[in-house]
């Protein structure tokens, strides 16, 4: 009963888009699923975990530029905007909101459909307010 959350958000940190893997999974299943909608957006911030070639050409063919640090064992370093880095704090702080409510950081529910719908019924919530 593990899992991992991957979530979009727009400059403001409210939540877009939601996508649910296994806690086991990489954090480019998380990356894959979410590329489709990504919305229109200059910037795609994300933490080392997304770091990946195919996800920095696919974001460069959709005329995004990446803002993701390389990963440590990474042979040639990335560079990026460590200024603007710093503004991936919002989706932190969106995360936060939503354990915020008790249902979803205690995680009653067993059923990965059901626990879902409860973060999407809170991300709906958040966004609005």
């Amino acid at each position: 009963m593990n899992t991992k959350l991957h979530a979009l958000t727009d400059a403001k940190g409210r939540p877009l888009r939601i996508f649910m893997s296994a806690g086991q999974v990489s954090d480019h299943t998380g990356a894959a699923a979410l590329l489709d909608s990504l919305p229109q957006a200059d910037w795609f911030l994300a933490d080392r975990g997304y770091d990946a070639d195919w996800l920095r050409e696919a974001l460069e063919v959709k005329g995004i530029r990446a803002c993701i640090p390389g990963r440590k064992s990474r042979k040639t370093p990335v560079k990026y905007d460590k200024r603007r880095y710093k503004r991936r704090n919002r989706i932190e702080i969106m995360f936060g909101r939503l354990k915020d409510w008790r249902r979803v950081a205690t995680r009653y529910d067993r059923c990965p459909e059901t626990y879902l719908s409860a973060i999407a019924l809170a991300a709906t919530v958040l966004f609005w307010l």
